[in-house]
């Protein structure tokens, strides 16, 4: 079951987020700092649990984004969570086909994120050249637009994404 994640959900959303990234490659293990910070700013635009069994089992956030250009409605995606022992069924893409409907019928232009193109594409995500998040190798950058128009410029997510505690 997916749902929109309630107060009584953030220690668990935390615990479930650590131990997601615990043996990640490619992680600062702050994931669980950035969402708790995103809560704390009141900057989460989608936040959504996946439970099994009464159990949370995973995670999705999504926040604004501001881009140079000041075009308005893009959020970014991050991060997205599932159990070590709960990966691989299903769940993660349930979570990423819940969070683009909710900003689509949110009204969202469109979503961006940080990631592995291998999984990512399936969802629709590509890079864009004309938009850029600074330090990233280009490939791991992708957007997916809800409308036909398209930004440009440097993309800056929120500052809860350099939550360190």
């Amino acid at each position: 079951m997916i749902r929109p994640e309630t107060p009584a959900d953030a220690d668990a959303i935390a615990a479930l987020t650590t131990a997601a990234f615990l043996n990640a490659p490619h992680t600062s293990h702050t994931e669980a700092f950035i969402v708790n910070a995103l809560r704390r700013a009141g900057a989460l635009s989608v936040s959504l649990v996946a439970e099994q069994g009464g159990e949370l089992v995973g995670h999705v956030a999504t926040s604004p984004v501001v881009i140079a250009d000041g075009t308005p409605g893009w959020h970014g995606l991050g991060p997205i969570s599932v159990l070590p022992d709960h990966q691989g069924k299903g769940i993660g893409s349930a979570l990423m086909q819940a969070a683009l409907q909710a900003l689509r019928e949110q009204g969202a232009a469109g979503i961006m994120l940080v990631g592995e193109p291998g999984y990512y594409r399936r969802f629709g995500f590509r890079n864009q050249p004309q938009l850029v998040y600074p330090d990233i190798p280009p490939e791991y950058f992708m957007v997916l637009p809800f409308t036909d128009a398209l930004p440009r410029g440097t993309v800056l997510f929120h500052e809860a994404f350099g939550a360190t505690s």
